[in-house]
């Protein structure tokens, strides 16, 4: 018997990993070990070509908070070290925007984190935590993680996805105690790098010894392939102990999410929860001749498997089991939630997505509403950028450019679904692609702000160190080519 009452708002539990593909799934992947991911989604809806708003994490994360583009919110690459207090200030990326957990909590939830966040300063609670158990920076070894505890900074000693989840369970099981409605968001660093040289518990590495990943393309190296990036470049040589590090960490992150679910199992709540999963990018272990995501090439990319992400949402008794294919974007989640949850939302001329709410919650056995679905599936276009990179994706074509016109590509999806032949310059698709660049160049437009814009800044993939709005040479914002660094953190 459900504890809440039917007047009580909904729970969320959005669980998150880090540089996880949309195929490293166990549905696609059969060599992976993840069966509490495996059954989530077979008795949940899984979105099959859900798409994040960039392909690197700290941009990608921020829209999932605010439903902006990296142009509207101004993040634009993953945020190195400096912003989180370590050698200057502290930075707030999200401080002038209205996300999610502020909304949530305004309207009547406790929210919680555990985990990575990266989006600025973690050493106090982003605003709407009252719980807050987070990764200083972002990323590295799974041991001795910088983290911030009980208000404090220390490192953790033992495995980084084991805290992560520990700490998420102490604070669920308070959580599911009390009369407030509760937002819990867990983020956990893996399955990104590093993932060899003792970062994963022999236990999950040996569940993977005897594989050879007969799922996993291995091309020759892609000529964009940028060899400087040291654990890609090591993956690329070395692929079959690296994806056994990949797989463990995910299945760690599997074991975590199992304990979840019986905590709400226990305390009588699991039917008024809605449990989400889902990944901040895509990734490539081989896939396209590259190992890593949107700046593991020069220039950098926005192929299918650096921006499509895994997402199920599943709550026993009110969704639906089922796959849907309908193009998305990460950035309707902000909007989803909030509608799911029945907490207001501010009017927001930049959001840049809309609520799924009605599709998570519509009967499939409803024919006109599926006919009504089905309909608007074509007419569906995905935006992505990258700094000075944009693209627009329909069902049919996806049209890369770049500032100054620079190593534009462009895609016959249809025809070419891995994305092998550029046909940028065939006269054939002169049309399309008029047709695509007027499109991509009038929506930016009208989902961008000039102020936290980034298509004209030398975003390199390499980092950033503070927020484009702050008055300073762009030099002294992002790090230049050349300046070691391990990318994505």
């Amino acid at each position: 018997m459900s504890k809440q009452t039917a007047a009580k708002a909904p729970n969320f539990i959005v669980v998150m990993t880090d540089d996880q593909g949309a195929w490293a799934r166990g549905r696609t992947m059969p060599e992976l070990i993840t069966p509490v991911l495996d059954e989530l989604g077979e008795t949940g809806l899984e979105l099959t070509r859900f798409f994040c708003t960039s392909p690197v994490c700290s941009p990608a994360r921020a829209s999932l908070v605010t439903g902006r583009m990296p142009s509207a919110h101004g993040v634009h690459d993953w945020l190195r070290s400096e912003n989180s207090g370590v050698s200057t200030r502290g930075v707030h990326y999200l401080q002038d925007f209205a996300t999610t957990p502020e909304l949530l909590h305004e309207a009547g939830y406790t929210c919680a984190h555990s985990g990575k966040w990266h989006l600025g300063d973690a050493r106090t609670p982003a605003p709407g935590f009252s719980h807050w158990y987070s990764h200083r920076d972002g990323g590295g070894s799974y041991f001795g993680a910088p983290v911030i505890a009980d208000g404090k900074e220390q490192s953790e000693d033992g495995y980084i996805t084991h805290a992560i989840t520990k700490n998420a369970a102490a604070m669920l099981t308070e959580l599911a105690q009390a009369e407030e409605p509760f937002y819990l968001q867990v983020h956990y660093t893996a399955p990104h790098s590093p993932w060899t040289d003792g970062n994963h518990p022999q236990e999950y590495v040996d569940l993977y010894k005897d594989s050879e990943f007969p799922s996993i393309p291995r091309p020759p190296a892609h000529d964009w392939f940028n060899w400087d990036h040291g654990d890609l470049a090591a993956a690329m040589r070395n692929p079959q102990e690296n994806l056994a590090g990949f797989c463990a960490a995910l299945t760690a992150v599997d074991r975590g999410v199992g304990s979840l679910l019986n905590i709400l199992d226990d305390a009588g709540i699991r039917d008024d929860t809605y449990v989400i999963f889902t990944s901040d990018n895509g990734f490539s272990c081989g896939h396209h001749g590259i190992w890593g995501k949107g700046n593991g090439t020069t220039p950098l990319n926005v192929w299918d498997n650096s921006i499509l992400v895994p997402f199920i949402i599943n709550r026993p008794g009110t969704i639906v089991p089922r796959l849907d294919d309908t193009m998305t974007s990460a950035a309707s989640l902000h909007a989803t939630l909030l509608e799911l949850a029945g907490a207001p939302a501010p009017l927001d001329p930049l959001i840049a997505g809309e609520s799924m709410a009605p599709r998570f919650l519509n009967d499939v056995a409803d024919a006109d509403a599926s006919a009504k679905d089905a309909s608007r599936k074509d007419a569906i276009v995905i935006f992505d950028e990258y700094g000075g990179t944009r693209m627009i994706r329909t069902k049919s074509h996806k049209l890369v450019v770049r500032y100054g016109g620079a190593v534009c590509e462009l895609y016959d999806l249809l025809a070419d679904p891995q994305e092998s032949r550029n046909e940028i310059d065939n006269p054939a698709f002169a049309t399309r692609r008029q047709e695509l660049q007027e499109q991509l160049t009038d929506w930016f437009a009208a989902h961008s702000e000039p102020r936290f814009d980034a298509f004209d800044r030398p975003v390199t993939g390499l980092g950033q160190t503070s927020p484009v709005w702050v008055p300073m040479a762009d030099s002294q914002r992002y790090v230049e080519p050349g300046i070691p660094a391990t990318p994505g953190a």
